[in-house]
């Protein structure tokens, strides 16, 4: 099915940024004017303060190149330092988010964080508390789903934007935040930019959409699809597609320790992943500004290490408490049951599709393996799976043992 549709619009838009001769200034527009700002980096007072992580085996063999060549006139701002290079990120106080903001302060960019006024789950932060989240950052609220409203932010900070980073992503996974999120609000993101002058917009994706069954998943695809048809000499992109989030594996801790089994559907081996956590994966995304490696390509990325099975997550988790594991087995049958009572009722009564839907998510994530899918045996391979980075899902289970799972909830993602 062919996913992709050229952005005609674009050909309309123009723009020459305002003079910025208040870059310097510890404000760069009131609150009055939807931005909190903070001092700016200079030059080279700004310095990361976490080690970048090296690649633990070569993007080379796994990464997909989409273009025959990469683009010289597009990199201008490429040959800046990170001080004159702005980003506007979106999806800023979500899961991945905000962490993708931190490192990018870190590593002294002029980051632009787009953010709803009331953001997180279920909107329990104010501005104040997204202020001090993001703190580093220029906070534009904004409205992420309405272009209109998203243009006219943007227009109000009266500079050009380098480089968009969108971490949106659908709270739930269902059929209508999916295609409100995931395609059309990530879509805005990318007209936004480009009208106020990006060259470059990196992707958040998901390494699932290669075995598109879900309605977010061709949602993700079908934007992807448009953005690659953009690539020409002054415009170029990266895609990165992570395996499974450390917090996503984590929501049995407390559970186990409580004495209660580790629960997993069939043998604990249907499915694999090689965990990143959201600090490695931040470090990457961020990576994707600057190097030119990472120009016009699809960046499959999991964390250090072999893949995991469920089995072996659990396994790694009693280990840690000192218990002998004690695991419940599931029957995958008994979803693909549920799964079919609810699409035959949807067919009568439509606003069932949503829950056929969220089950049918369960069933993907408990079947299928978050790894490289190789198109020539039709397989997930632990092998030609790309890993970053250097926290290992035992240290974060460690830390949850300890700590708890508190501050760490999902969902909310595209704000």
């Amino acid at each position: 099915m062919a996913l992709s549709s050229p952005f005609n619009v674009f050909a309309s838009y123009s723009y020459t940024p305002k003079p910025k001769t208040f870059l310097r200034d510890s404000k760069l527009l009131s609150r009055s004017q939807q931005l909190n700002s903070f001092p700016l980096a200079s030059n080279s007072n700004l310095r990361l303060t976490r080690s970048r992580p090296e690649p633990v085996s070569s993007l080379g063999t796994s990464e997909i190149d989409t273009s025959s060549s990469s683009s010289s006139s597009s990199s201008t701002f490429r040959n800046k330092i990170p001080s004159e290079v702005n980003i506007l990120v979106v999806g800023s106080t979500g899961y991945i988010g905000r962490f993708v903001v931190q490192e990018l302060v870190k590593r002294g960019f002029n980051v632009i964080a787009v953010a709803r006024e009331k953001s997180g789950v279920r909107g329990k932060n104010d501005k104040e508390a997204t202020l001090k989240q993001l703190q580093g950052a220029n906070v534009c609220f904004s409205d992420v789903t309405d272009l209109a409203s998203l243009e006219r932010s943007v227009e109000t900070l009266g500079l050009g934007i380098d480089v968009v980073v969108s971490c949106l992503a659908s709270r739930n996974g269902g059929i209508k935040d999916s295609w409100k999120i995931d395609y059309e609000a990530t879509k805005n993101s990318l007209l936004a930019g480009k009208k106020f002058g990006a060259k470059h917009f990196v992707l958040l994706s998901a390494i699932c959409v290669q075995k598109p069954l879900l309605e977010f998943q061709r949602a993700k695809l079908k934007f992807e699809a448009e953005l690659m048809e953009l690539q020409d000499s002054t415009f170029t992109y990266s895609i990165v597609r992570p395996t499974a989030f450390f917090k996503s594996l984590g929501g049995q801790v407390d559970i186990v320790k409580d004495g209660k089994p580790y629960v997993m559907f069939g043998d604990g081996k249907l499915c694999a992943c090689k965990p990143i956590s959201e600090e490695d994966l931040a470090s990457f995304i961020a990576d994707c500004v600057l190097e030119e490696s990472k120009i016009n390509k699809v960046l499959p990325i999991g964390g250090p290490g072999k893949a995991l099975t469920p089995l072996e997550q659990g396994e790694i988790l009693f280990r840690i408490l000192g218990r002998e594991p004690k695991f419940l087995k599931v029957p995958i049958e008994i979803m693909d049951f549920v799964i079919g009572v609810l699409d035959g009722v949807a067919k009568v009564f439509p606003s069932v599709a949503e829950a056929a839907e969220f089950g049918k998510i369960g069933r993907y994530y408990a079947a299928e393996s978050m790894l490289i899918l190789d198109p020539e045996t039709g397989e997930y391979s632990e092998e030609k799976t790309p890993s970053y980075g250097k926290d290992t899902l035992e240290d974060f289970f460690e830390k949850v043992v300890r700590e708890g799972m508190a501050g760490q909830e999902l969902g909310e993602q595209f704000f």
